[in-house]
């Protein structure tokens, strides 16, 4: 099979959007992501997935921390922007949420401690020990299912 068909096949999985972040000598950096899942209760465990190209890769396994930020469906734009979909620079105030930068408005903000990585093919997964939770109470998710954004009604 051709890697067409192979991304657009998983593109038939709906996921929520989320915006990985992580604070490096003083520079913050974002990345859009979707490959974000829960592995364990006891422990509290999270997993992401970032190409092993990625500048954000690097970044998290010197800083051995990132904070992932669950979008509310009126933040594609921000979704858009750390995906380089939106190439002008533009400043973002990050909220700081246990000493991590994070997206403000969005559902729920997790810290986390590296504890471990496995690379795989050429992605590298990072199982993120949470640190914190910040729940946003009300609100609705910014979904993405075959190459485009929706909202849940």
């Amino acid at each position: 099979m051709d890697d067409h068909i192979f991304k657009t096949t998983m593109g038939k999985f709906a996921t929520g959007v989320t915006i990985i972040t992580t604070e490096l000598n003083g520079e913050v950096q974002g990345m859009t992501a979707n490959a974000f899942m829960s592995v364990s209760l006891d422990p509290k465990l999270i997993l992401i997935s970032v190409a092993n190209k990625a500048k954000m890769n690097e970044s998290i396994k010197k800083s051995g921390i990132f904070a992932v930020s669950l979008l509310a469906n009126d933040q594609e734009e921000m979704s858009m922007y750390f995906a380089g979909q939106i190439k002008e620079k533009r400043d973002i105030a990050f909220k700081s949420f246990n000493g991590m930068p994070v997206i403000d408005g969005a559902l729920a903000n997790i810290t986390c401690d590296v504890h471990n990585t496995h690379v795989e093919g050429d992605h590298t997964l990072y199982i993120g020990s949470v640190r914190d939770i910040e729940l946003k109470e009300e609100g609705k998710p910014l979904t993405y299912f075959s190459g485009r954004y929706y909202e849940i009604s």
